[in-house]
């Protein structure tokens, strides 16, 4: 299932029935899981670790340097779970630090030309859209979608089963069940298609909705918004990861107008 034409250093650790295509490249100190498939022009570099049932399409680079003038040459790692589709020239960079990583979780889909820094941990289920640009340090949550050209500076954080819409450019924290739009973000409302689509319930969604309300509409501070969500929506997992979310960022996140931070 290697082709000959592909270089797979002989240190590497490949598993079984994992397909090479021609002119991949696979380097020292790589290990692939089981079942997993590498098109033509991929790029594996060492220090990778990649489970099982993967795919990586035409021209990625896989573990590449990390860039960034702090990385002097220490060793660092890039992991990828299972089950992640990752498109045409998708770029993911290893960590700076000695033995750290960047780390992909499972069953993710990684749109083309995507981009993910060096350290940054992206969880499962998470879609990156077309050009989607993830720097040093990020992290994405659970079910999130980045879509397509949207970028994330260094250091920012994702909630889980955010939207940020296409184009947008986000410095700092975005909060749980959120869309985030636009230039300069903005709050766009929750997304309450997709939780619903994955089996939220309609008191959950009621509860996200009204979190928000007093978090992002009431014309407060973030810190007297939080205040009233206690106060208005009964204790609930949803309610707890939207309070935890933004108390343990000390109440910092986008698209809060600067006066009421």
């Amino acid at each position: 299932m290697i082709s000959p034409l592909a270089h797979v250093d002989p240190a590497a650790k490949i598993g079984n029935n994992v397909k090479i295509y021609p002119f991949a490249f696979i380097d020292a100190d790589v290990e692939i899981g089981d079942d997993c498939v590498i098109m033509p022009y991929v790029s594996i570099m060492g220090g990778t670790r990649i489970g099982r049932h993967n795919k990586i399409y035409q021209g990625s680079i896989i573990g590449a340097d990390p860039q960034d003038f702090r990385w002097k040459g220490e060793k660092t790692y890039c992991v990828i779970g299972d089950n992640n589709i990752i498109r045409e020239q998708v770029i993911i960079n290893r960590g700076i630090h000695a033995n750290g990583a960047t780390i992909i979780g499972n069953d993710s889909f990684i749109m083309a030309e995507a981009h993910i820094g060096h350290d940054s941990q992206i969880a499962n289920k998470v879609v990156l859209g077309n050009g989607a640009t993830i720097a040093g340090d990020c992290k994405v949550g659970t079910c999130s979608i980045l879509s397509s050209n949207s970028v994330l500076h260094e250091r920012s954080e994702v909630g889980d089963w955010v939207v940020v819409k296409g184009g947008c450019r986000i410095t700092g924290n975005v909060p749980p069940y959120v869309i985030i739009a636009h230039n300069p973000a903005t709050y766009y409302g929750i997304n309450a298609f997709i939780m619903r689509k994955h089996g939220f319930t309609d008191e959950q969604i009621d509860d996200v909705a009204k979190a928000y309300r007093h978090i992002y509409q009431a014309g407060t501070s973030v810190f007297n918004g939080l205040k009233r969500v206690e106060a208005d929506v009964a204790p609930s997992d949803v309610r707890s990861n939207i309070v935890d979310f933004i108390r343990g960022h000390q109440l910092k996140i986008v698209a809060v107008p600067t006066e009421l931070e």
